[in-house]
């Protein structure tokens, strides 16, 4: 293949614009910011779980509790009664007024024995609460740590995308100025090569593999007429010559 010298330059600055789109593209995608939000994306999904697992036992105690406060007052309410007869006369005989005394007694230690219990209900509720009101508050403070992380995440993207599509309009505008067929070319070996279509030769030594040519090959580029499109042994990139390459 054959090209005008000019028009093999140019295609290194196709690349150097290539190398730079490259650059940005790595660079948006191994934004601190995105491994930070991850993280406390984690984060906070653990503490959500969390929060969930005690609000709902804030709830399920909430109704234990109110269970245990309606069995309280049960117990109290039959004790009253039985009291307001005992205490009317209404009971005469002394097997019944033993048999009422008697109630009245297992009454006031089972409404002793579920106080016990609401209290202790209460104290696992107010736990429950506090749990609540802990974990609400830390939720919150890594939400925002999440939005502030995800603000400067998009303001650093914003930043390269704006970079990214200057250097796309730059790299068009050179582009169509290469023959097509080398830009066909080396668009294929940039694919080939890791993003590396085109290398410049500096001091023998080519660009794109860092090796430097040996003496039969430096021979070979020296005796290749100016237009013709010339290909690193190595690596197979196109060896763009120079005014720096040392063939002198």
């Amino acid at each position: 293949m054959n090209a005008a010298p000019a028009d093999q330059i140019r295609l290194l600055d196709v690349q150097a614009l290539d190398t730079r789109l490259a650059q940005l593209s790595h660079k948006r995608s191994s934004l601190p910011e995105h491994a930070e939000i991850e993280q406390l994306s984690s984060d906070l999904a653990q503490l959500r779980d969390l929060l969930v697992a005690s609000t709902t036992e804030e709830s399920d105690t909430a109704r234990e509790q109110t269970k245990a406060e309606q069995d309280v007052d049960q117990v109290r309410q039959r004790a009253v009664r039985d009291q307001q007869r005992l205490d009317s006369g209404a009971v005469s005989s002394p097997k019944d007024l033993e048999s009422l005394q008697r109630e009245i007694t297992s009454l006031a230690k089972r409404q002793g024995d579920l106080e016990d219990v609401v209290l202790e209900i209460m104290e696992r509720r107010e736990a429950a609460q506090e749990r609540v009101a802990e974990l609400t508050e830390r939720v919150s403070a890594v939400q925002s740590k999440v939005d502030d992380a995800t603000s400067r995440r998009d303001a650093a993207t914003a930043g390269l995308d704006a970079e990214a599509a200057t250097v796309t309009k730059d790299r068009q505008v050179v582009a169509e100025a290469v023959p097509a067929d080398l830009m066909k070319l080396y668009d294929k070996l940039r694919v080939q090569q890791g993003g590396v279509g085109a290398a410049r030769l500096y001091q023998r030594r080519c660009e794109g593999c860092r090796l430097e040519l040996n003496m039969a090959e430096v021979n070979e580029v020296k005796a290749a007429a100016p237009e013709t499109v010339l290909r690193c042994e190595n690596c197979h990139r196109i060896l763009v010559r120079t005014a720096e390459s040392g063939l002198s």
